[in-house]
């Protein structure tokens, strides 16, 4: 049985990439004519992941944006397309979950077996038993936030006790969890000094990075910050830069130009 840590290894290979596209489909972005599709977001996605497929080591389809126009099935849908054509490449859901007890192992359940996905991001601020549902699907991966992107995290995971922020606790613990290869941490480009003290802290577990792009976090300081001692270990995010590069009858063709460009940035600082 291959760990989720040797299915990322082997994409990271095949691919020679270390992007990421995130699906977050909008019903005000999508290109004209889509939104009248009878299933438009199964449609976009599918559009975006054969063209992107190519340049990434992983799609990260975000599960709120299904969910808050009732589009779980065509998210489904569209997972189970990736895995039928692009079987190598990891699916990472981006739900963030977070709770204990029944609501936990049904969260799980719902990632990995409704919707089949590789990974699923989750919240480790309810401590370790809140995750134990997700460690019972031994090849799956869980994508535990340490040190997120946005600006109002600061007052809590750099909140220091004993002089260590809590995100280098976070960080130290789900290092000590990870014993079958399943866990990645998720450290924002926006603060690469502190993607650096991850990973000096977690070795070669790894990390996905939102923020650059939009957020505008830099690619250099990213892979001089987080890249493991074999050259790789970051899975890099982008969305909206590639997803919605342009809003017209080329955007499948638009996002592939986009996608080649920004794996093309990231290996030439590696």
């Amino acid at each position: 049985m291959q760990s989720f840590h040797e299915k990322l290894r082997c994409s990271w290979q095949k691919s020679g990439s270390l992007l990421c596209v995130g699906i977050d489909p909008d019903l005000e972005r999508l290109p004209r004519g889509l939104a009248a599709a009878k299933k438009p977001f199964l449609d976009f996605g599918r559009a975006i992941v054969e063209a992107t497929a190519p340049y990434v080591c992983a799609f990260k389809p975000q599960a709120a944006h299904f969910a808050a126009v009732g589009k779980e099935n065509e998210l489904a849908e569209l997972i189970a397309f990736a895995k039928a054509h692009f079987p190598d490449i990891p699916v990472i859901l981006d739900a963030k979950r977070g709770d204990v007890g029944s609501t936990a192992r049904l969260y799980a359940r719902e990632a990995f077996e409704r919707y089949n996905a590789d990974a699923v991001t989750v919240s480790p601020y309810l401590g370790k038993d809140s995750l134990e549902p997700y460690f019972a699907f031994r090849e799956r991966g869980i994508v535990v936030l340490c040190r997120t992107s946005n600006p109002g995290s600061n007052w809590l995971q750099n909140r220091s006790e004993d002089g260590q922020p809590t995100y280098l606790r976070v960080a130290e613990k789900v290092r000590e969890w990870d014993t079958a290869e399943q866990c990645m941490l998720v450290t924002g480009a926006t603060y690469p000094d502190e993607l650096a003290k991850v990973r000096a802290v977690v070795g070669s577990l790894p990390l996905l990075v939102p923020g650059i792009g939009a957020q505008g976090g830099s690619i250099q300081q990213v892979l001089k910050s987080g890249l493991d001692s074999d050259g790789v270990g970051l899975v890099i995010s982008s969305s909206r830069a590639i997803i919605f590069a342009d809003s017209g009858p080329e955007y499948a063709n638009a996002a592939a130009s986009a996608a080649h460009l920004a794996m093309q940035e990231i290996n030439k600082y590696r």
